[in-house]
């Protein structure tokens, strides 16, 4: 359990129920994400947040686990995935929060670089706030592209289309924001497609846009955001978090058994 396993970004890592999650803390992932998204020339790359969902549809489905596990950056988003490197003896130190500190982070550094962001995923309206609100954070921030997808799969003329009006726009970071698994999917899809960084970042439209909001500092520090979202969506997210959270916890304890036993 202790060997010396690297992901793409050179950093160590470990399988939780077979889903690589990288050994990284916030400002390393914040320096790597828009050390890509400067390089020239670019090149295509996808950064996937980890958390507890996550990690539960790449364990019922395998497809989407080699999805996350070929992915350039796999940061540990939710407290249980900390944890979960801890007990497979990576000593990472806090989770990687995406929504707001690393999003506000990397808005700040790329306004300084003149990195240009693009926005895909969200609504209208969720969007357009959240424009809004990136323009008084940020003001000198590019925003080179933002688009609402529709709630159906885009025929291929449509995605050629977009994709081609993402290029054209030379949109270096793409901030994905489509919910787990689907974000994932798509730019796995789109790899080699699209010249830039991708970042699958689930609701930080809706967080950012004021459509939800975010749970206090003792909720998130203690590993309890799942029961504010909860809170917050019930209808929504009851039966994710009610299913997933017991058995992740038991899975991930048989795993750390099972690894210990080999070790001795």
């Amino acid at each position: 359990m202790t060997e010396d396993v690297r992901g793409p970004a050179g950093t160590p890592c470990r399988h939780v129920l077979g889903m690589r999650v990288d050994h990284i803390e916030a400002t390393a992932a914040s320096r790597q994400i828009i050390g890509w998204a400067a390089a020239t020339p670019p090149r295509s790359r996808y950064v996937c947040a980890a958390n507890v969902h996550m990690t539960m549809e790449a364990f019922d489905d395998s497809g989407f686990r080699s999805i996350v596990n070929r992915a350039d950056l796999v940061v540990a988003d939710g407290v249980p995935l900390v944890w979960a490197l801890r007990a497979l003896r990576l000593s990472q130190q806090n989770r990687v929060r995406v929504t707001p500190d690393l999003l506000l982070d990397l808005f700040v550094t790329c306004e300084v670089r003149g990195i240009r962001i693009g926005l895909y995923g969200g609504t209208k309206e969720t969007l357009a706030a959240f424009v809004a609100f990136l323009a008084d954070a940020a003001p000198d921030l590019e925003v080179g592209f933002t688009w609402s997808p529709p709630f159906r799969p885009l025929t291929q003329e449509e995605d050629a289309r977009v994709t081609q009006k993402i290029k054209a726009a030379g949109v270096q970071l793409l901030l994905v924001g489509l919910g787990c698994p689907k974000q994932e999917r798509w730019m796995a899809a789109h790899v080699e497609r699209l010249p830039c960084v991708m970042f699958g970042v689930g609701a930080a439209f809706d967080m950012f846009g004021g459509k939800t909001g975010n749970a206090p500092a003792w909720m998130r520090d203690r590993g309890l955001e799942w029961a504010f979202r909860v809170a917050s969506e019930p209808r929504r997210l009851w039966r994710r978090h009610i299913l997933n959270d017991p058995r992740f916890l038991l899975l991930l304890a048989l795993q750390v058994i099972r690894g210990r036993r080999h070790a001795s």
